[in-house]
């Protein structure tokens, strides 16, 4: 073998690793997303199962699914779903709880530095510190104000 051919072998080699490298992150930050629930196959099908056509733009998105579907009624739909129950939230759902509610619920759950709060696409959203002083956004459910999507903020 020449020279340049050890050399051009050596450099293919290089970038074959390199290439096994950045498969490996990516694959293994995909997994860490949803290692606590549910799978993009898996909510399609969870949605599907509850009438939900024409589902598309199913996605990862701060602690949580999101999606766009027709409803069993024919009308689009932005929904959100619990990465852990799969439990559905539609964009024009109405809240049963109120601003000051959703931050009692936190300084209860141990949040503190609580901002941002607002009720939007069918879910309450707000920005603070988790009990362990991390700085987060969550999402709360609309009707229990139980916490169901986290991301650091």
């Amino acid at each position: 073998m020449t020279t340049i051919g050890a050399k051009m072998t050596s450099r293919n080699n290089m970038h074959m690793h390199l290439l096994a490298i950045a498969l490996v992150a990516a694959t293994g930050v995909a997994l860490a997303q949803q290692a606590d629930g549910l799978t993009a196959p898996q909510v399609r099908a969870q949605l599907e199962a509850q009438g939900y056509t024409d589902i598309n733009d199913v996605e990862f998105d701060d602690g949580m699914w999101e999606a766009d579907a027709r409803s069993a009624d024919g009308n689009r739909v932005e929904l959100r779903i619990d990465a852990r129950t799969g439990e559905v939230f539609p964009d024009e759902q109405v809240a049963e709880l109120s601003e000051a509610d959703v931050r009692a619920k936190l300084a209860a759950a141990g949040y503190t530095n609580v901002h941002d709060v607002d009720y939007d696409d069918g879910m309450w959203k707000a920005e603070g510190d988790d009990p362990a002083g991390k700085d987060v956004e969550v999402r709360l459910d609309p009707r229990t104000g139980e916490i169901v999507g986290k991301e650091k903020d």
